[in-house]
Formats: structure tokens, sequence, C-alpha cells
């Protein structure tokens, strides 16, 4: 999907998303902590597809600066009204796409992919991307719904659902998928936690220490 087509529909979606309660609210926390246990007050890190901004406010306190960035502006209004409410000021919110963001290696110490990765029609280029844009030693943190695992079918009902614009572009993968696209693009999977059955994948994968 475009960046333009993609952000008509989140755009379309953006109230009503910000307006839905989280799913499971106990499986959110411990993703929270488990990826503040990451975190040091010094780090720069990117958030893409940061949707309306809540995990990266509530991580901003543990970090030196994020930048966050979607391709809603929908998404991105909503996200920076909370900042302002919530009086966090260092993070920046940006329209932007991972994959037509200037390639800057080694940049940052961490990057967040938090339910974005199944709704990339090529995962394993911008998988590469972030790789390169981490520093040695940086962090990939991803939560990922692999719907391969429990429904392997909707392989040939999502590209229906795109084309009636009822759904968003879908990557039908497994978590065995998901693990290999990491592990061959150079990452160390450190920590994977699934909460049950058909829930999101959450992950964290380090980018090896050169010596």
């Amino acid at each position: 999907m475009a960046m333009a087509e993609a952000s008509r529909f989140w755009d379309r979606m953006a109230d009503k998303y910000a307006r839905q309660p989280i799913a499971d609210e106990a499986a959110y926390r411990t993703k929270l902590q488990a990826t503040q246990r990451y975190f040091r007050p010094d780090m720069e890190v990117l958030d893409f597809g940061c949707g309306t901004g809540g995990t990266a406010i509530i991580h901003a306190p543990f970090v030196r600066h994020i930048t966050a960035i979607d391709f809603s502006e929908g998404m991105l209004d909503i996200a920076r009204t909370k900042a302002r409410e919530a009086r966090v000021d260092n993070v920046s919110f940006e329209r932007a796409d991972i994959g037509d963001m200037a390639e800057e290696h080694g940049r940052y110490d961490a990057i967040l992919g938090l339910s974005i990765l199944h709704l990339l029609p090529d995962k394993a280029a911008v998988i590469a991307k972030v790789f390169r844009m981490l520093k040695p030693g940086g962090y990939f943190i991803s939560s990922t719904t692999c719907i391969g695992d429990t429904m392997p079918f909707f392989k040939f009902l999502a590209p229906i659902g795109k084309a009636l614009g009822a759904l968003p572009h879908l990557d039908v993968m497994t978590s065995a998928q998901l693990v290999h696209s990491l592990s061959s693009a150079g990452f160390a999977i450190v920590h994977q936690w699934q909460p049950g059955k058909g829930k999101a994948v959450f992950i964290v994968a380090q980018k090896p220490v050169v010596a």
C-alpha cells in the first residue's frame, strides 16, 4: 500500500482507533516493562508506526529522545495533542514512512516497531533497514500479530478485504517466519514472549556488537 493510500485508510480510522480500549491491559503493561529494561537515559529512539502516540509518551521519561513517525496525519494530530496534555517534550511526532526515510546508519540506540510489521508490504526490507539504522548493540523491539499461526486461510481473504477498502495490507505470517526474518537480517533474539495463543508476539532483537 502506497503511503498516500495507507494514510487515507488510517486517517479514517484515527478517531475510532484512539477511543478503543487496550485489548489486553496486563499484556500491554508487561511489554512496556520489558521494553524499559533495555532503555537508558541517554538513548535516541525511533518509533515507527507510532499511531496515536500513547506508547511513545509512556516511554519518553526513560530515554533522551524519541522520534515517533506514522504515515497518518490523523493519528499524529491525536498523538501531538496527547503529548501536550501530558507535558511530554522529548518526543517528536513526524509524518513519515520508514521505507522512505533517509538511511542514517548507526543513528539509533533502539527502534520500536509495534503492531506494524504485519501491515508492511515488504517487512524484510524494513527489518534490514532497521538493522542498518541501529548502533551496534542496539535493540529492535517489536510486537506483531502473526495471523498465520491461527488463521492461515486468511492469506486468501486479506487481499479481498484490502481491495474493498475494509482492511489495510496484511502479511499473514507465522511467528516462526517472523523470527526467521529477524535472524536472516542479522539480529539475535534476546527476548520472545507471547501472552497466549493468537496474541501478538513480542520480540526484543539485538544487533550484534562488532568488535
